[in-house]
């Protein structure tokens, strides 16, 4: 079974401009354990189809399940959790306590998010920044912070909408290498929003890249990359064709009427 089945799914807002068409006709399969990474031009609908898994939005037409439930259930079951493009972490909080807060809304004992929290925190490299308030550290800590209360309730699918795009390239990098290797150690299933090409190469196992609205998927690409990927096979031949698929996709996108 997959973990997300989305069948003809198609999703129209209504507007007092009139209907946009934001996803048509997005037929998707979702394996445990994959890394999927969505690419595709500003408004091509990625974000949107990211937030129907979520149930954060309905689509209008088509079938989509998660772990065999509707969207619905599979949230009130908490089978994923969602890290924004902003680390979305309130000021007065210190990191620990933005972390526990979804713990705390599900009534986990005080024990169990005290031991929920050193775990993730370790996992995304932040041991010994708990007592920290955001504004006390960088904007790549904070995102990391936000990836950390995502994981906190253990969930098996991570959502993540274009979680490192407003850091320099750096600090994206360092955190490219660190997503990996949290990937590799929890096993979690992954959807990955991005507008950088090297980065869902980089990433994924595979990269589904999408048309310009309505959203289309134009392509399904399959990484043929090793699962242990130092940033120095962004070098080599077989990344770079990988690459130049991508980019042959995101221009089929453009032919559609």
């Amino acid at each position: 079974m997959a973990v997300v089945d989305a069948r003809d799914v198609s999703l129209t807002f209504q507007t007092a401009d009139g209907p946009v068409h934001a996803l048509k006709d997005v037929s998707l399969r979702i394996e445990k354990g994959d890394f999927v990474s969505f690419i595709g031009p500003s408004g091509c609908g990625k974000t949107t189809f990211l937030r129907t898994i979520a149930a954060l939005e309905k689509p209008t037409g088509g079938n989509l399940s998660v772990n065999g439930m509707t969207t619905d259930e599979a949230r009130r079951k908490r089978a994923y959790g969602y890290v924004f493009q902003a680390p979305g972490l309130y000021p007065w909080r210190t990191i620990s306590g933005n972390i526990s807060l979804p713990l705390e809304i599900m009534g986990f004992s005080k024990a169990d998010r005290q031991a929920r929290v050193a775990r993730v925190l370790e996992l995304v490299e932040l041991a010994g920044f708990g007592g920290k308030f955001p504004w006390q550290l960088s904007g790549g800590m904070q995102q990391r912070a936000s990836i950390a209360r995502a994981l906190a309730f253990d969930a098996d699918i991570l959502l993540m909408d274009e979680p490192f795009g407003a850091l320099d390239e750096i600090v994206r990098d360092r955190l490219n290498e660190a997503l990996l290797e949290l990937w590799r150690k929890t096993g979690k299933t992954i959807g990955f929003v991005t507008h950088s090409i090297p980065e869902a190469v980089y990433l994924s196992t595979r990269i589904v890249v999408m048309s310009p609205r309505p959203g289309r998927i134009t392509r399904i690409i399959e990484s043929t990359l090793p699962r242990e990927r130092p940033l120095e096979i962004r070098d080599t031949p077989e990344f770079i064709r990988i690459a130049q698929e991508v980019r042959e996709g995101l221009r089929e996108g453009h032919s559609y009427d």
